[in-house]
């Protein structure tokens, strides 16, 4: 089982792992995981991009991993606008003026925040399961039963009661999920051993707890990010190019044509559907990842 080293570097918040491959002059490429998972999502991808050549950047997101905030008082926010913030303020940390940025899951929707924030930053989109900033204004509105039994963990999270769950059982409450998330991925007990180190972070709990109550509105955001909330409140579009991917066997997600988020892409966007892949795609479909990042490349 492969483990990927890891450099460190501070941003204004965070000392942030991130592992890095690949020529340090090549067009950069920045792979963001999601939860629950870690930065051995791209244990092939990332061989693989620098092989072909780019500069290759996988950071550990806030409260993951050996990632640490700076100062105690720091809210431990998991809002998506602190997300897409991160980015940004790793690439000024490691002078990348301009990536490629791809993801899934939480680091799908940083990846989106950022280049519908910070589009002269982002070179090309890679985003599983298309457009992914959140409308808060909609949070507490149902979805359909099949849906509200895979996304149970968010209801779970309002509680005290997942708060303690999820500190007393980061794997088990991690393995659940991904065999929901991606029924056809036949993970080893190894792969979740390797990921769930990253769940022992000290902020772990309470920056995913904060994630899922801001995103169904009963939590407030942190103060640093109430402008770019309120900009992402308006959905704004994302306009560089893109490539969006669905698994067509992502156990929340069903796949689609991609015209359901089409509104929100007004740059080239292209949309693929993955045969069996599930939602921790680029581990599960790693060739189908690459070839989407260099898609968008320019």
């Amino acid at each position: 089982m492969t483990n990927l080293p890891i450099r460190r570097v501070t941003t204004d918040v965070l000392d942030v792992a991130y592992h890095e491959a690949g020529p340090a002059d090549g067009a950069p490429v920045i792979l963001l995981h999601g939860f629950p998972y870690d930065i051995h999502s791209y244990v092939e991808v990332a061989p693989m991009l620098a092989e072909a050549g780019h500069r290759v950047v996988v950071p550990y997101l806030r409260g993951h991993g050996p990632t640490r905030f700076l100062r105690p008082d720091t809210p431990r926010s998991g809002q998506q606008a602190a997300l897409g913030a991160d980015v940004i303020a790793l690439m000024d940390a490691l002078r990348i003026p301009r990536a490629v940025l791809a993801g899934y899951d939480w680091g799908g929707r940083a990846a989106c925040v950022a280049a519908a924030l910070h589009p002269g930053r982002v070179a090309g989109l890679v985003s599983v399961n298309s457009y992914l900033v959140q409308d808060i204004s909609t949070a507490m509105h149902p979805l359909p039963p099949d849906l509200e039994a895979g996304f149970w963990y968010f209801f779970y999270f309002l509680t005290e009661r997942g708060r303690a769950g999820l500190t007393a059982n980061r794997r088990q409450i991690a393995e659940v999920i991904w065999r929901r998330n991606s029924p056809k991925w036949s993970f080893t007990a190894a792969d979740l051993d390797r990921a769930a180190q990253a769940f022992e972070n000290p902020d772990y709990v309470e920056v995913v707890i904060h994630s899922y109550r801001h995103r169904l509105g009963q939590a407030a955001g942190a103060p640093d990010y109430a402008e770019a909330e309120a900009a992402l409140a308006l959905a704004p579009a994302i306009t560089v190019p893109t490539v969006t991917l669905d698994g067509t066997a992502d156990g929340n997600f069903p796949a689609t044509d991609g015209s359901p988020s089409a509104v929100h892409f007004t740059g080239p966007r292209a949309h693929h559907r993955v045969p069996d892949a599930g939602h921790n795609l680029p581990q599960e479909a790693p060739a189908a990842f690459v070839a989407a990042v260099r898609e968008v490349t320019p």
